[in-house]
Protein backbone atom coordinates (compact mmCIF):
# COMPACT_ATOMS: atom_id res chain seq x y z
CA UNK A 1 0.00 0.00 0.00
CA UNK A 2 2.85 2.35 0.92
CA UNK A 3 4.65 1.67 -2.36
CA UNK A 4 1.43 2.39 -4.26
CA UNK A 5 0.96 5.72 -2.44
CA UNK A 6 4.55 6.75 -3.18
CA UNK A 7 4.08 5.83 -6.83
CA UNK A 8 0.91 7.94 -7.01
CA UNK A 9 2.73 10.85 -5.32
CA UNK A 10 5.64 10.63 -7.79
CA UNK A 11 3.16 10.56 -10.68
CA UNK A 12 1.44 13.69 -9.36
CA UNK A 13 4.78 15.48 -8.95
CA UNK A 14 5.75 14.70 -12.55
CA UNK A 15 2.30 15.75 -13.77
CA UNK A 16 2.47 19.05 -11.88
CA UNK A 17 5.98 19.70 -13.21
CA UNK A 18 4.85 19.00 -16.78
CA UNK A 19 1.86 21.32 -16.36
CA UNK A 20 4.18 24.19 -15.42
CA UNK A 21 6.82 23.56 -18.11
CA UNK A 22 5.31 26.31 -20.25
CA UNK A 23 5.97 28.81 -17.46
CA UNK A 24 9.72 28.60 -18.10
CA UNK A 25 11.83 29.65 -21.07
CA UNK A 26 13.71 27.21 -23.28
CA UNK A 27 17.46 27.71 -23.64
CA UNK A 28 19.85 27.22 -26.54
CA UNK A 29 21.64 23.84 -26.44
CA UNK A 30 24.95 25.42 -27.50
CA UNK A 31 25.27 28.89 -25.94
CA UNK A 32 22.84 28.30 -23.04
CA UNK A 33 21.11 31.63 -23.55
CA UNK A 34 17.41 31.90 -22.82
CA UNK A 35 14.86 32.62 -25.55
CA UNK A 36 14.27 36.16 -24.29
CA UNK A 37 18.01 36.79 -24.61
CA UNK A 38 18.86 34.92 -27.84
CA UNK A 39 15.66 35.43 -29.81
CA UNK A 40 13.22 32.86 -31.19
CA UNK A 41 14.76 29.40 -30.85
CA UNK A 42 14.77 26.73 -33.56
CA UNK A 43 13.32 23.46 -32.22
CA UNK A 44 15.12 20.40 -33.63
CA UNK A 45 13.31 17.06 -34.17
CA UNK A 46 14.77 15.68 -30.93
CA UNK A 47 12.71 16.39 -27.83
CA UNK A 48 13.87 19.38 -25.84
CA UNK A 49 16.70 20.40 -28.18
CA UNK A 50 16.64 24.05 -29.27
CA UNK A 51 19.24 26.12 -31.12
CA UNK A 52 19.29 29.90 -31.34
CA UNK A 53 19.66 31.59 -34.77
CA UNK A 54 23.18 32.84 -33.97
CA UNK A 55 24.50 29.38 -33.09
CA UNK A 56 22.72 27.82 -36.07
CA UNK A 57 24.27 30.36 -38.43
CA UNK A 58 27.73 29.87 -36.93
CA UNK A 59 27.37 26.10 -37.28
CA UNK A 60 26.48 26.38 -40.96
CA UNK A 61 29.34 28.85 -41.53
CA UNK A 62 31.85 26.49 -39.91
CA UNK A 63 30.66 23.58 -42.06
CA UNK A 64 30.78 25.72 -45.19
CA UNK A 65 34.36 26.76 -44.49
CA UNK A 66 35.48 23.19 -43.74
CA UNK A 67 36.07 20.22 -46.04
CA UNK A 68 33.16 18.26 -44.59
CA UNK A 69 30.78 16.77 -47.15
CA UNK A 70 27.40 18.00 -45.91
CA UNK A 71 25.38 15.26 -47.71
CA UNK A 72 27.53 12.48 -46.20
CA UNK A 73 27.25 14.09 -42.78
CA UNK A 74 23.45 14.16 -42.90
CA UNK A 75 23.26 10.53 -44.14
CA UNK A 76 25.59 9.05 -41.56
CA UNK A 77 25.09 10.95 -38.32
CA UNK A 78 22.67 9.76 -35.68
CA UNK A 79 21.08 12.84 -34.13
CA UNK A 80 19.77 10.89 -31.15
CA UNK A 81 23.34 9.92 -30.21
CA UNK A 82 24.47 13.53 -30.57
CA UNK A 83 21.67 14.87 -28.38
CA UNK A 84 20.85 12.23 -25.76
CA UNK A 85 17.88 12.98 -23.49
CA UNK A 86 15.79 16.09 -23.10
CA UNK A 87 17.96 19.13 -22.43
CA UNK A 88 15.18 21.25 -20.95
CA UNK A 89 14.25 18.54 -18.43
CA UNK A 90 17.88 18.33 -17.34
CA UNK A 91 18.08 21.99 -16.34
CA UNK A 92 18.07 22.41 -12.54
CA UNK A 93 15.07 24.35 -11.25
CA UNK A 94 17.40 27.00 -9.84
CA UNK A 95 18.55 27.75 -13.41
CA UNK A 96 15.11 27.82 -15.02
CA UNK A 97 13.96 31.27 -16.04
CA UNK A 98 10.30 32.21 -15.84
CA UNK A 99 8.71 33.60 -18.99
CA UNK A 100 7.59 37.20 -19.01
CA UNK A 101 3.86 37.74 -19.22
CA UNK A 102 2.49 38.94 -22.59
CA UNK A 103 2.33 42.74 -22.62
CA UNK A 104 -1.39 42.87 -23.43
CA UNK A 105 -2.25 40.57 -20.52
CA UNK A 106 0.28 41.95 -18.11
CA UNK A 107 -1.25 43.31 -14.92
CA UNK A 108 0.03 46.44 -13.23
CA UNK A 109 3.19 45.53 -11.34
CA UNK A 110 2.30 47.77 -8.38
CA UNK A 111 -1.06 49.35 -7.64
CA UNK A 112 -0.57 52.96 -6.55
CA UNK A 113 -3.53 52.71 -4.17
CA UNK A 114 -2.02 49.70 -2.42
CA UNK A 115 1.28 51.38 -1.57
CA UNK A 116 1.46 51.91 2.19
CA UNK A 117 1.89 55.58 3.20
CA UNK A 118 5.00 56.46 5.23
CA UNK A 119 3.25 56.61 8.62
CA UNK A 120 1.88 53.09 8.15
CA UNK A 121 5.26 51.74 7.01
CA UNK A 122 6.92 53.24 10.10
CA UNK A 123 4.17 51.94 12.38
CA UNK A 124 4.75 48.40 11.13
CA UNK A 125 8.51 48.78 11.46
CA UNK A 126 7.92 49.89 15.06
CA UNK A 127 6.38 46.48 15.79
CA UNK A 128 9.68 44.76 15.03
CA UNK A 129 12.45 47.35 15.36
CA UNK A 130 13.18 49.15 18.64
CA UNK A 131 14.42 52.74 18.51
CA UNK A 132 16.01 54.32 15.41
CA UNK A 133 12.89 56.49 14.91
CA UNK A 134 14.65 58.95 12.59
CA UNK A 135 16.06 56.16 10.42
CA UNK A 136 12.66 54.46 10.19
CA UNK A 137 11.01 57.75 9.19
CA UNK A 138 13.59 58.42 6.47
CA UNK A 139 13.32 54.87 5.10
CA UNK A 140 9.51 54.98 5.12
CA UNK A 141 9.38 58.17 3.06
CA UNK A 142 12.12 57.02 0.65
CA UNK A 143 10.47 53.64 0.05
CA UNK A 144 7.05 55.25 -0.41
CA UNK A 145 8.44 57.66 -3.02
CA UNK A 146 10.39 54.88 -4.74
CA UNK A 147 7.41 52.60 -5.27
CA UNK A 148 5.21 55.54 -6.32
CA UNK A 149 7.82 56.16 -8.99
CA UNK A 150 7.74 52.49 -10.03
CA UNK A 151 3.93 52.39 -10.08
CA UNK A 152 3.51 55.48 -12.24
CA UNK A 153 6.55 54.76 -14.44
CA UNK A 154 6.34 58.27 -15.84
CA UNK A 155 8.51 58.94 -18.86
CA UNK A 156 7.66 62.61 -19.51
CA UNK A 157 9.71 65.77 -19.09
CA UNK A 158 9.86 65.29 -15.32
CA UNK A 159 11.49 61.95 -14.57
CA UNK A 160 11.61 61.05 -10.88
CA UNK A 161 15.04 59.86 -9.80
CA UNK A 162 15.62 56.77 -7.67
CA UNK A 163 15.64 57.04 -3.88
CA UNK A 164 18.69 54.84 -3.28
CA UNK A 165 19.85 55.02 0.34
CA UNK A 166 23.07 55.08 2.34
CA UNK A 167 22.79 53.95 5.99
CA UNK A 168 25.61 54.89 8.36
CA UNK A 169 25.71 53.33 11.81
CA UNK A 170 27.85 51.25 14.16
CA UNK A 171 27.99 47.45 14.10
CA UNK A 172 24.89 45.80 15.53
CA UNK A 173 22.63 48.88 15.44
CA UNK A 174 20.06 47.17 13.22
CA UNK A 175 20.92 48.13 9.63
CA UNK A 176 20.47 44.67 8.11
CA UNK A 177 17.48 43.85 10.31
CA UNK A 178 15.74 47.06 9.25
CA UNK A 179 16.14 46.20 5.58
CA UNK A 180 15.00 42.58 6.08
CA UNK A 181 11.91 43.76 7.94
CA UNK A 182 11.16 46.37 5.29
CA UNK A 183 11.38 43.86 2.42
CA UNK A 184 9.14 41.40 4.29
CA UNK A 185 6.64 44.17 4.99
CA UNK A 186 6.54 45.23 1.33
CA UNK A 187 6.52 41.60 0.10
CA UNK A 188 9.33 42.18 -2.40
CA UNK A 189 12.41 40.01 -3.06
CA UNK A 190 15.55 40.97 -1.18
CA UNK A 191 19.20 40.23 -1.88
CA UNK A 192 21.90 40.94 0.71
CA UNK A 193 25.48 41.21 -0.50
CA UNK A 194 28.75 41.88 1.29
CA UNK A 195 30.77 44.61 -0.37
CA UNK A 196 34.02 43.04 0.85
CA UNK A 197 33.50 40.08 -1.50
CA UNK A 198 33.05 42.24 -4.61
CA UNK A 199 35.93 42.85 -7.02
CA UNK A 200 36.42 44.33 -10.44
CA UNK A 201 35.56 41.94 -13.29
CA UNK A 202 38.40 39.56 -14.09
CA UNK A 203 39.81 39.35 -10.56
CA UNK A 204 39.28 36.75 -7.83
CA UNK A 205 36.02 37.43 -6.00
CA UNK A 206 32.39 38.04 -6.89
CA UNK A 207 31.62 40.11 -9.97
CA UNK A 208 29.64 43.26 -9.28
CA UNK A 209 26.70 41.87 -11.26
CA UNK A 210 26.47 38.96 -8.79
CA UNK A 211 24.32 41.13 -6.51
CA UNK A 212 21.67 41.16 -9.24
CA UNK A 213 21.99 37.37 -9.66
CA UNK A 214 21.20 36.95 -5.95
CA UNK A 215 18.11 39.11 -6.32
CA UNK A 216 16.95 37.09 -9.33
CA UNK A 217 17.33 33.89 -7.29
CA UNK A 218 15.39 35.44 -4.39
CA UNK A 219 12.61 36.26 -6.86
CA UNK A 220 12.37 32.63 -8.01
CA UNK A 221 14.06 33.50 -11.34
CA UNK A 222 11.12 35.79 -12.15
CA UNK A 223 12.77 38.74 -13.91
CA UNK A 224 9.77 41.05 -13.57
CA UNK A 225 9.56 40.42 -9.84
CA UNK A 226 13.31 40.89 -9.41
CA UNK A 227 13.14 44.23 -11.20
CA UNK A 228 10.94 45.55 -8.36
CA UNK A 229 13.07 44.18 -5.53
CA UNK A 230 15.58 45.53 -3.03
CA UNK A 231 19.36 44.99 -2.98
CA UNK A 232 21.17 45.67 0.30
CA UNK A 233 24.95 46.00 0.06
CA UNK A 234 26.49 45.77 3.53
CA UNK A 235 30.00 46.83 4.60
CA UNK A 236 29.95 49.49 1.88
CA UNK A 237 32.63 51.45 3.78
CA UNK A 238 35.09 48.64 2.98
CA UNK A 239 35.19 49.67 -0.70
CA UNK A 240 36.40 53.18 0.07
CA UNK A 241 39.15 54.46 -2.18
CA UNK A 242 42.53 53.46 -0.79
CA UNK A 243 44.90 56.33 -0.12
CA UNK A 244 48.61 56.53 -0.95
CA UNK A 245 48.62 53.53 -3.26
CA UNK A 246 49.98 53.20 -6.78
CA UNK A 247 48.54 49.75 -7.55
CA UNK A 248 45.12 49.18 -9.12
CA UNK A 249 42.39 49.32 -6.47
CA UNK A 250 40.34 46.32 -7.68
CA UNK A 251 38.27 45.98 -4.50
CA UNK A 252 37.85 49.67 -3.68
CA UNK A 253 37.42 52.50 -6.15
CA UNK A 254 37.00 50.07 -9.07
CA UNK A 255 34.03 48.44 -7.32
CA UNK A 256 32.47 51.85 -6.71
CA UNK A 257 32.88 52.65 -10.40
CA UNK A 258 31.35 49.31 -11.37
CA UNK A 259 28.31 49.85 -9.15
CA UNK A 260 27.44 53.19 -10.76
CA UNK A 261 25.52 51.71 -13.69
CA UNK A 262 23.58 49.38 -11.39
CA UNK A 263 22.60 52.17 -9.01
CA UNK A 264 21.47 54.48 -11.79
CA UNK A 265 19.64 51.84 -13.81
CA UNK A 266 20.84 49.73 -16.72
CA UNK A 267 20.39 46.40 -18.47
CA UNK A 268 22.64 43.82 -16.82
CA UNK A 269 23.38 40.36 -18.23
CA UNK A 270 23.42 37.91 -15.33
CA UNK A 271 23.67 34.10 -15.00
CA UNK A 272 20.56 32.22 -13.87
CA UNK A 273 21.07 30.01 -10.82
CA UNK A 274 24.77 30.84 -10.41
CA UNK A 275 26.91 33.70 -9.11
CA UNK A 276 29.31 33.78 -12.06
CA UNK A 277 29.03 33.42 -15.80
CA UNK A 278 30.17 30.21 -17.44
CA UNK A 279 29.39 28.25 -20.58
CA UNK A 280 26.99 25.84 -18.85
CA UNK A 281 24.71 28.42 -17.21
CA UNK A 282 21.88 30.24 -19.01
CA UNK A 283 22.00 34.04 -19.09
CA UNK A 284 19.26 36.63 -18.93
CA UNK A 285 18.96 40.41 -18.80
CA UNK A 286 17.71 42.30 -15.75
CA UNK A 287 16.98 46.04 -15.81
CA UNK A 288 17.99 47.72 -12.55
CA UNK A 289 16.08 50.97 -13.15
CA UNK A 290 13.38 50.13 -10.60
CA UNK A 291 15.50 48.12 -8.16
CA UNK A 292 15.93 49.93 -4.85
CA UNK A 293 19.55 49.89 -3.66
CA UNK A 294 20.31 50.36 0.03
CA UNK A 295 23.95 50.53 1.12
CA UNK A 296 25.08 50.31 4.72
CA UNK A 297 28.31 50.53 6.66
CA UNK A 298 29.87 51.38 10.01
CA UNK A 299 32.42 53.90 8.59
CA UNK A 300 34.64 53.58 11.70
CA UNK A 301 37.04 56.44 10.87
CA UNK A 302 34.33 58.86 9.78
CA UNK A 303 33.89 60.35 13.27
CA UNK A 304 37.48 61.62 13.24
CA UNK A 305 36.93 63.30 9.86
CA UNK A 306 33.75 65.00 11.12
CA UNK A 307 35.47 66.21 14.32
CA UNK A 308 38.42 67.59 12.33
CA UNK A 309 36.04 69.55 10.08
CA UNK A 310 34.03 70.92 13.00
CA UNK A 311 37.17 71.84 14.95
CA UNK A 312 38.42 73.93 12.02
CA UNK A 313 35.43 76.21 12.46
CA UNK A 314 36.15 76.61 16.19
CA UNK A 315 38.55 79.25 17.44
CA UNK A 316 39.88 80.01 20.88
CA UNK A 317 37.95 80.59 24.10
CA UNK A 318 34.38 79.48 23.52
CA UNK A 319 35.51 77.63 20.39
CA UNK A 320 37.96 75.57 22.44
CA UNK A 321 35.10 74.46 24.67
CA UNK A 322 33.26 73.34 21.55
CA UNK A 323 36.23 71.15 20.62
CA UNK A 324 35.85 69.27 23.89
CA UNK A 325 32.10 68.96 23.29
CA UNK A 326 32.71 67.42 19.86
CA UNK A 327 35.11 64.89 21.36
CA UNK A 328 32.48 63.79 23.89
CA UNK A 329 29.49 63.82 21.52
CA UNK A 330 28.30 60.19 21.08
CA UNK A 331 26.08 61.22 18.17
CA UNK A 332 28.74 63.11 16.21
CA UNK A 333 28.14 60.83 13.21
CA UNK A 334 24.75 62.50 12.62
CA UNK A 335 26.57 65.65 11.43
CA UNK A 336 28.11 63.86 8.45
CA UNK A 337 28.24 65.70 5.13
CA UNK A 338 28.95 64.75 1.53
CA UNK A 339 32.44 66.23 1.86
CA UNK A 340 33.12 64.00 4.88
CA UNK A 341 32.20 60.91 2.85
CA UNK A 342 34.47 62.05 0.01
CA UNK A 343 37.31 62.53 2.49
CA UNK A 344 36.62 59.00 3.78
CA UNK A 345 37.16 57.58 0.28
CA UNK A 346 33.76 57.41 -1.42
CA UNK A 347 33.93 58.85 -4.94
CA UNK A 348 31.54 61.76 -5.76
CA UNK A 349 29.76 59.82 -8.54
CA UNK A 350 28.94 57.00 -6.12
CA UNK A 351 27.63 59.31 -3.38
CA UNK A 352 25.56 61.17 -5.97
CA UNK A 353 23.65 58.00 -6.78
CA UNK A 354 22.71 57.52 -3.11
CA UNK A 355 20.67 60.69 -2.52
CA UNK A 356 19.06 59.54 0.76
CA UNK A 357 21.78 59.53 3.43
CA UNK A 358 20.96 58.98 7.10
CA UNK A 359 22.57 57.72 10.30
CA UNK A 360 21.61 55.21 12.97
CA UNK A 361 22.50 55.52 16.64
CA UNK A 362 24.42 52.99 18.67
CA UNK A 363 22.27 50.96 21.06
CA UNK A 364 22.51 51.66 24.80
CA UNK A 365 21.58 49.34 27.66
CA UNK A 366 17.96 50.52 27.78
CA UNK A 367 17.46 49.92 24.05
CA UNK A 368 18.99 46.44 24.26
CA UNK A 369 16.63 45.48 27.12
CA UNK A 370 13.67 46.61 25.01
CA UNK A 371 14.97 44.63 22.03
CA UNK A 372 15.06 41.53 24.22
CA UNK A 373 11.40 41.66 25.18
CA UNK A 374 9.27 44.16 23.21
CA UNK A 375 9.27 43.40 19.44
CA UNK A 376 6.72 40.94 18.06
CA UNK A 377 9.47 38.44 17.38
CA UNK A 378 11.67 39.37 20.35
CA UNK A 379 14.41 36.89 21.24
CA UNK A 380 12.88 36.11 24.64
CA UNK A 381 9.48 35.42 23.05
CA UNK A 382 11.13 32.98 20.66
CA UNK A 383 12.67 30.97 23.51
CA UNK A 384 9.41 31.14 25.47
CA UNK A 385 7.68 29.61 22.50
CA UNK A 386 10.30 26.85 22.27
CA UNK A 387 9.89 25.90 25.93
CA UNK A 388 6.10 26.20 25.73
CA UNK A 389 6.20 23.24 23.34
CA UNK A 390 7.56 21.27 26.33
CA UNK A 391 4.83 22.84 28.52
CA UNK A 392 7.41 24.83 30.47
CA UNK A 393 6.99 28.51 31.36
CA UNK A 394 10.15 30.58 30.77
CA UNK A 395 10.64 33.91 32.52
CA UNK A 396 13.46 36.47 32.80
CA UNK A 397 13.65 38.81 35.78
CA UNK A 398 14.54 42.48 35.24
CA UNK A 399 18.02 42.10 36.71
CA UNK A 400 18.79 39.29 34.27
CA UNK A 401 17.73 41.40 31.29
CA UNK A 402 19.93 44.30 32.41
CA UNK A 403 22.92 42.00 32.90
CA UNK A 404 22.43 40.47 29.45
CA UNK A 405 22.35 43.98 27.93
CA UNK A 406 25.57 44.93 29.76
CA UNK A 407 27.33 41.81 28.48
CA UNK A 408 26.21 42.65 24.92
CA UNK A 409 27.64 46.17 25.22
CA UNK A 410 30.96 44.73 26.41
CA UNK A 411 31.15 42.57 23.29
CA UNK A 412 30.84 45.75 21.14
CA UNK A 413 28.73 44.01 18.49
CA UNK A 414 25.41 45.60 19.40
CA UNK A 415 22.14 43.70 19.21
CA UNK A 416 23.65 40.74 17.37
CA UNK A 417 25.43 39.76 20.61
CA UNK A 418 22.11 39.23 22.40
CA UNK A 419 21.24 35.95 20.72
CA UNK A 420 24.64 34.38 21.36
CA UNK A 421 24.42 35.33 25.05
CA UNK A 422 20.87 33.94 25.41
CA UNK A 423 21.85 30.78 23.54
CA UNK A 424 24.73 30.24 25.94
CA UNK A 425 22.44 30.74 28.95
CA UNK A 426 19.73 28.44 27.60
CA UNK A 427 21.93 25.57 26.42
CA UNK A 428 21.95 23.49 29.63
CA UNK A 429 18.33 24.35 30.37
CA UNK A 430 17.10 23.21 26.96
CA UNK A 431 19.21 20.07 27.32
CA UNK A 432 17.79 19.12 30.73
CA UNK A 433 14.10 20.02 30.34
CA UNK A 434 13.15 17.13 28.00
CA UNK A 435 14.66 14.72 30.57
CA UNK A 436 12.44 15.88 33.47
CA UNK A 437 8.67 16.17 32.97
CA UNK A 438 8.27 17.62 36.48
CA UNK A 439 9.82 20.98 35.58
CA UNK A 440 7.05 23.56 35.14
CA UNK A 441 8.76 26.93 35.18
CA UNK A 442 12.30 28.28 34.66
CA UNK A 443 13.26 31.81 35.65
CA UNK A 444 16.53 33.28 34.40
CA UNK A 445 18.04 35.36 37.21
CA UNK A 446 20.76 38.00 37.43
CA UNK A 447 23.16 35.69 39.36
CA UNK A 448 22.76 33.04 36.64
CA UNK A 449 23.65 35.56 33.91
CA UNK A 450 26.66 36.74 35.91
CA UNK A 451 27.78 33.14 36.64
CA UNK A 452 27.36 33.54 40.41
CA UNK A 453 24.25 31.38 40.75
CA UNK A 454 21.76 29.26 38.87
CA UNK A 455 18.31 29.69 37.33
CA UNK A 456 15.19 29.37 39.47
CA UNK A 457 13.51 26.00 38.77
CA UNK A 458 9.90 25.39 39.87
CA UNK A 459 8.18 22.02 39.68
CA UNK A 460 4.67 21.35 38.46
CA UNK A 461 1.96 21.53 41.11
CA UNK A 462 3.75 24.29 43.04
CA UNK A 463 1.96 26.85 40.89
CA UNK A 464 -0.57 26.87 38.08
CA UNK A 465 0.44 27.94 34.61
CA UNK A 466 -1.67 30.89 33.38
CA UNK A 467 -1.43 29.42 29.92
CA UNK A 468 0.33 26.27 28.73
CA UNK A 469 1.46 28.17 25.64
CA UNK A 470 2.47 31.61 27.00
CA UNK A 471 4.06 32.53 23.66
CA UNK A 472 0.98 31.72 21.60
CA UNK A 473 0.26 34.28 18.95
CA UNK A 474 3.88 35.37 18.55
CA UNK A 475 4.55 36.15 14.94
Amino acid sequence: MKDYEEEVKDTKDVTNENEHKDDYEDICYLCRRSESKAGKLIHLPMEGICICPDCMQRSFTMMSNSNINYDDLMRNMNLQDMFPGNLQDGIPKSQRLKKKKPQEKKEAAIDLKQILPPHQIKARLDDYVIGQDYAKKVMSVAVYNHYKRVATNMMDEIEIEKSNMLMIGPTGCGKTYLVRTLAKLLDVPLAIADATSLTEAGYIGDDIESVVSKLLAAAGNDVEKAERGIIFIDEIDKIAKKKNTTSRDVSGESVQQGLLKLLEGSDVEVPVGASSKNAMVPLTTVNTRNILFICGGAFPDLEGIIKARLNKTSGIGFGAALNDAYDQDPDIISQVTIDDLREFGMIPEFIGRLPVIFTLKGLDEEALVKILKEPKNAIIKQYQKLLALDEVDLQFDDGALESIAKRAIEKKTGARALRSIIEELMLDIMYQIPKDDNIGRVTITKPYVEHTGGPLIEMRGVFSLPNKTPAAGIE
